[in-house]
């Protein structure tokens, strides 16, 4: 079992700027999704045929950002299906 051993110069002086990367591209994407929240926390009335429904806006662009995900996943598979294989 290789025991652990301290890193050397070379590594740490590459290992530290990925870190930093990482860390201010984390920091970036949490302000972005907090920002993202915070703008679209409003209520808005979504109206169907027979009734009307009081959401967060929030909600309602998540709901139809994974309606989209599903309905396009789906469609790409039922496009694959009919075609017949071309690795032959």
């Amino acid at each position: 079992m290789p025991r652990w051993r301290r890193p050397s110069e070379e590594e740490l002086r590459e290992w530290q700027p990925r870190f930093w990367v990482r860390l201010i591209v984390l920091v970036a994407l949490a302000a972005y999704v907090l920002g993202f929240i915070l703008e679209n926390r409003k209520q808005v009335h979504l109206h169907f045929v027979l009734f009307t429904a009081r959401v967060s806006l929030i909600w309602l662009i998540l709901w139809i950002l994974a309606i989209g995900i599903v309905a396009g996943a789906l469609l790409r598979h039922s496009h694959r299906r009919g075609r017949p294989d071309e690795s032959r």
